[in-house]
């Protein structure tokens, strides 16, 4: 007698849940066929699903990332974290902050000449150090610390300090998450004053000529720009290290699933000129970044439903990726694709500059995995999803072989 054949997972309650859903894409491509824009009175919320949608609540000057009258959570003010999050320039729209943005956008366009090697160089360090092929939660710690690495080493960050930073930046970024708990918040508002310290050394004195590295870029930059606050500079570059931190990891993360899906075991292997064009189609089909939020500062109108003051917008990039108005035969995957549009990292005036980084970096992180053993396909037989609001991040931890 068979065994009775395996039940599909019932589709998620909402968009917030689909985040962590093994497959939410069916459900996004209801909700961009049926409900392109439309209210959810449970969440109470508006959601924006269709690109059509989410182009024009990213582009309306009335939709802000911030609530007006919180310019930081609440749980965080008063923190080492919240002081961090006040000063990000893509976390906040006042004067000082788009003062300060041509300053962070210069430097950030430097970081893509040197990021190919430093991934490359830092995620075989990581293979020796990790050893991934021999089980999944090594996996999860590669994903994981590669950018911090990778960055914290472009920033000044000293070889033998890169471990505890990689774990400063992870207790850090969880802590400024929408659904942090207390716990959560404690150890990142500690995690983020060590970060502080830290980055006014690399610095060095007031006064003193900033350091030829990416940190000193920045304070050369910001400098330029007519603001000499070093807080600002110490800020905005722990926020390099944070905004790659869950983004990136999801990146590899969800790369590995997608080749162990659609790459049977004694699949050819896969060729390094490929990959660059097999994470950008991931960046679509199963990005990291799931959603977004955007906060009504005034009155507006959106897919011709009238928003008031106050109200709030779920931006549901993953959903707009494949509506298949922007991308036809969305659910296909095609490294391919002559014309792809992708929401993962935003558009409009808050559109994160971040995506060649994240790119780049996983790219050298998988290509590496794949050099060390670990196999996709075995890798992808259980897979469950970090606990998260809006980050798709694959967890692989039952301790078993990857290779």
């Amino acid at each position: 007698m068979s065994a009775p054949a395996a039940r599909a997972p019932e589709g998620p309650r909402d968009p917030i849940a689909a985040v962590t859903h093994p497959d939410p894409y069916p459900y996004y491509a209801q909700l961009v066929a049926a409900r392109p824009f439309h209210r959810d009175d449970t969440l109470g919320l508006w959601v924006a699903c269709s690109a059509a949608a989410v182009t024009e609540v990213l582009g309306d000057p009335a939709c802000l990332v911030r609530p007006p009258a919180e310019p930081v959570p609440r749980p965080l003010l008063g923190s080492a974290a919240g002081s961090i999050f006040g000063r990000l320039v893509r976390m906040n729209e006042g004067e000082r902050h788009a003062a300060l943005k041509p300053a962070v956008s210069a430097v950030t366009s430097r970081i893509d000449a040197p990021i190919r090697e430093q991934g490359r160089r830092w995620a075989e360090h990581l293979v020796k150090t990790l050893e991934p092929a021999r089980d999944r939660a090594s996996v999860d710690r590669f994903a994981f610390s590669l950018s911090a690495y990778v960055l914290a080493g472009m920033l000044g960050v000293s070889p033998d300090r890169l471990a505890d930073t990689a774990v400063l930046v992870g207790d850090f970024a969880r802590s400024i998450a929408p659904a942090a708990t207390s716990e959560q918040q404690s150890r990142g508002s500690h995690a983020a004053g060590e970060l502080i310290v830290r980055f006014e050394a690399l610095l060095g004195a007031r006064g003193a000529v900033a350091p030829p590295t990416l940190l000193g870029d920045l304070d050369r930059e910001v400098a330029r720009a007519g603001h000499a606050e070093r807080e600002d500079v110490v800020a905005n570059g722990i926020g390099f290290l944070s905004q790659a931190y869950e983004a990136t990891a999801g990146l590899i993360g969800n790369t590995l699933v997608t080749l162990g899906q659609l790459r049977p075991p004694g699949s050819r292997p896969v060729e390094r000129e490929e990959l660059a064009a097999i994470v950008r189609e991931v960046v679509r089909y199963d990005p990291p970044v799931q959603n977004t939020r955007r906060f009504v500062a005034r009155d507006t109108t959106i897919g011709g439903q009238v928003l008031k003051a106050g109200d709030v917008v779920l931006v549901v990039v993953a959903a707009a990726n494949r509506d298949p108005l922007a991308n036809p035969e969305p659910s296909r995957f095609d490294p391919a694709r002559t014309s792809r549009q992708s929401f993962t990292f935003g558009s409009g005036p808050h559109a994160c500059p971040g995506e060649a980084t994240a790119s780049a970096i996983a790219e050298a992180g998988i290509a590496a995995l794949l050099a060390s053993g670990v196999e996709p396909a075995r890798l992808a037989t259980a897979v469950t999803y970090r606990q998260s609001g809006n980050t798709r991040v694959p967890i692989f931890n039952d301790g078993g072989p990857v290779g």
